[in-house]
């Protein structure tokens, strides 16, 4: 990560971990280069007033977004931002949890896949983030979504020295799928910027450097101005 750049793997073992994604639950993964997904899309999945929704954001969405170049410039602006605080998966010790448990704090969403192997090239990144800027304020949830038991993720996460981040599970993929009704996940990785409300402020398909500058300064602009826990 020295230089800036996703170390992303060879494209042979990218093929081996679609496959394999396939297998798991025909989720897509995406790559950096020539045939990345991490690029801009269509955010727009909830129209302004309907519930749920959250229209008084839309202009801190924009405001935030603007922010996102470089390496996480494929974060867009959620249009409209939406509540997304009915997202539930399981805590470190199993119990269940949603989105609105975290409320009170900027949430940084991220779900990963062992066969990922765009994943597997960004959770140091996410983990030296959460290890930077964690806190009460802030928070990277990255909640993996293979099925089975924990003894892959847990694998994965050792192989991968991780350290910071909590271990957050949906055995059930019902947090993609709920996220992929609403056209915010494409494939894996997909990662969404949730304000203190429980709003989603910003979202991408695809990997990203989250430990360069360009999320440093992304992540202190949706900091700005929230109020200390």
């Amino acid at each position: 990560m020295g230089n800036g750049r996703l170390n992303l793997p060879p494209m042979r073992l990218i093929i081996l971990a679609a496959v394999a994604g396939i297998v798991a639950g025909g989720v897509a993964v995406y790559v950096s280069g020539g045939l990345s997904g991490n690029q801009p899309g269509d955010m727009a999945v909830q129209a302004p007033g309907e519930p749920g929704s959250c229209p008084a954001k839309a202009d801190r969405a924009k405001a935030v977004a603007a922010k996102a170049t470089g390496d996480v410039a494929a974060m867009l602006a959620a249009d409209p931002p939406q509540s997304l605080k009915f997202l539930s998966f399981n805590g470190p010790d199993g119990e269940p949890l949603t989105l609105a448990d975290k409320s009170g704090k900027t949430l940084l969403v991220n779900l990963w896949a062992t066969w990922c192997a765009p994943c597997r090239a960004e959770m140091p990144a996410l983990d030296s983030l959460q290890a930077t800027n964690g806190g009460p304020g802030f928070e990277v949830v990255a909640i993996n979504v293979d099925v089975g038991d924990d003894a892959k993720p847990k694998k994965f996460l050792a192989e991968t020295n991780v350290k910071s981040l909590a271990y957050y599970r949906d055995a059930t993929m019902g947090v993609f799928n709920a996220l992929k009704e609403r056209a915010l996940a494409l494939g894996l990785p997909v990662t969404l910027l949730i304000d203190p409300e429980g709003c989603l402020i910003a979202g991408m398909n695809g990997p990203a450097d989250w430990s360069g500058p360009d999320a440093a300064k992304l992540i202190e602009a949706a900091l700005a101005g929230q109020a200390a826990p």
